[in-house]
């Protein structure tokens, strides 16, 4: 049986594999975690991307006893950010997320890789999840709609 330290060990280095703090623009590389390749989505078709499916929130500071993480971008994870995690949408991307349930909505920038549990299609920061109205209860169903793709001189907007 795997010993919780070989599990974090093992999490930490398929979150640096994703991890590159010098991408210019967007990033939207194949990689492969868990053994599953993903290919992302290029920017023409993100910009045109809707989904519909289920969202969860998640807290990285606190998984694995971390003090604090990075993302997939290479920056500083923020629990109090409007932010959010995403398979195949290019990295950096600005996103309006629906939550079906009760309507409520909010611009996210996503900037990292994920969800890679069950049937989720987008993981969010605890502060996304309060004001999208789910935290308390973990998961809802909730429509992605990309309004933007990329930073500074690379940005393209719908």
């Amino acid at each position: 049986m795997m010993k919780i330290e070989h599990v974090a060990i093992a999490f930490l280095v398929c979150l640096s594999g994703c991890s590159n703090g010098n991408y210019q623009g967007f990033k939207n590389a194949p990689y492969t975690i868990g053994g599953q390749r993903y290919f992302p989505l290029g920017v023409d078709q993100a910009l045109r991307h809707q989904e519909v499916g289920v969202a969860s929130w998640y807290d990285e500071r606190k998984m694995f006893g971390l003090v604090s993480g990075t993302t997939a971008l290479g920056e500083r994870f923020s629990s109090r950010s409007l932010a959010g995690a995403h398979r195949t949408l290019p990295l950096p991307c600005q996103v309006k997320v629906t939550n079906l349930e009760n309507g409520r909505t909010v611009k996210l920038r996503l900037n990292d890789r994920g969800p890679y549990a069950g049937n989720r299609v987008l993981d969010v920061t605890p502060r996304a999840a309060a004001k999208l109205g789910f935290k308390d209860k973990g998961m809802t169903r909730v429509q992605i709609e990309v309004l933007s793709v990329g930073d500074g001189g690379w940005k393209r907007k719908r």
